[in-house]
């Protein structure tokens, strides 16, 4: 929740904040005040989840890791030396080996809600660690699966493993970049943002065993850096972090889920397919957090939501592409008119055959108004 602060206070913080209210063109209108949003259903449980501690997928789905695969004393010495969730988030952002930076995450977010820690305050990396496979390329430079030397399921896991170890640093950078600002957002924005970087560490986790199971390994084959670079788009501003991360590249992930688990089936890994369905599934939630904050920055600011999130996608050059899963996205809380121009500014348009036939019809009741007309007058000169 947002601590209670007037909306001029926000604004006296909004340059410290960086919110750059000027970039939006819509000011305080009815608009904004009468702007009507539908929370996901969800999102208050989600909130009150207790710790998910299944971060190993069994032969009947999600459930505890086995006692040997514990945490390390490394780590352990690591965690202890963090006094604040903030320091905490810094430290998972440094750490460069991606399994044990799913496993700090972990044991961040967990620190966090066992420990009573203060959110503290924090910098995060310039950049956050990264191993030295796999080797950062261009989107253009991705091999195509059949030169990849992967498997299609083993390729496309990789992708989607690769997609949650950057969803791990794109959360905790939120935590720690704008730590400082804790009073002004209120430290639910916070929780909800380490709670979102425990559940990506999960679906890392899930994926790296599949990998393996399948006899591969994350790094195996080259990645891109493109989603950090979204995230530096918006390092200097709340708000556009908001619109850029959870509202479009996490939303990507809800039209891409139903998509990549019917190739899996297709391609007869059932198993990957019920991982796959299960992270997509979860990234409604992830995807939920981003609107509702958003939202409420936006209402704090006496800005329309929708007009401020076009606005910040054009500023920050963002492609909204799709094709889109409407229903999911429906369900996370955006809505449509926000990233499908074709359902407000594409009105339906009747192709030529049936242009035709409602041509026809206007010409037959023309025609039936036109002898309406001369009966009633037939009737009025008899009368007479």
């Amino acid at each position: 929740m947002l601590l209670p602060f007037s909306r001029c206070s926000l604004c006296s913080h909004a340059r410290l904040l960086h919110f750059k209210p000027t970039c939006f063109s819509s000011s305080p209108s009815p608009a904004s005040s009468s702007f009507q949003y539908s929370a996901w259903s969800g999102l208050q449980a989600w909130r009150e989840n207790p710790l998910d501690e299944n971060r190993n997928w069994g032969p009947n789905g999600p459930e505890p890791l086995p006692l040997f695969l514990s945490t390390t004393s490394a780590i352990e010495t690591a965690i202890e030396q963090a006094s604040s969730l903030a320091e905490l988030g810094s430290l998972v952002l440094s750490t460069a080996d991606p399994l044990a930076k799913a496993h700090l995450s972990h044991l961040a977010y967990s620190m966090w809600r066992c420990c009573n820690l203060p959110l503290g305050k924090s910098r995060p990396p310039a950049r956050p660690a990264r191993p030295a496979k796999p080797k950062l390329v261009s989107p253009k430079e991705i091999p195509a699966p059949k030169d990849s030397g992967l498997p299609l399921n083993a390729y496309m896991l990789h992708n989607l493993a690769h997609v949650e170890l950057n969803a791990i640093d794109l959360a905790w950078d939120t935590v720690v970049r704008f730590s400082s600002f804790s009073e002004i957002l209120g430290e639910g924005f916070f929780v909800d943002f380490a709670h979102v970087a425990d559940d990506e560490s999960r679906h890392f986790s899930w994926c790296s065993q599949r990998l393996a199971e399948l006899g591969f390994k994350y790094g195996d084959m080259p990645a891109h850096n493109l989603l950090w670079r979204e995230c530096e788009k918006s390092s200097d501003n709340v708000a556009a972090r908001l619109a850029v991360i959870p509202l479009v590249q996490e939303a990507r992930g809800l039209d891409a889920g139903p998509r990549l688990v019917q190739k899996m089936i297709g391609f007869g890994d059932n198993r990957t397919s019920k991982i796959v369905a299960r992270i997509a599934d979860e990234e409604v939630a992830h995807v939920a957090v981003g609107v509702d904050w958003f939202v409420s920055v936006c209402q704090k600011m006496g800005c329309a939501p929708d007009s401020a999130f076009k606005d910040l996608i054009k500023e920050h050059s963002v492609e909204l592409k799709g094709p889109f899963n409407h229903s999911a996205r429906a369900e996370a809380g955006i809505p449509r008119d926000w990233y499908d121009t074709s359902s407000t500014s594409n009105p339906y348009k009747p192709d030529e055959n049936e242009k035709k036939k409602l041509s026809a019809v206007y010409e037959r009741l023309a025609s039936i108004i036109a002898m309406e007309s001369e009966n009633s007058n037939l009737t009025t000169t008899d009368k007479h």
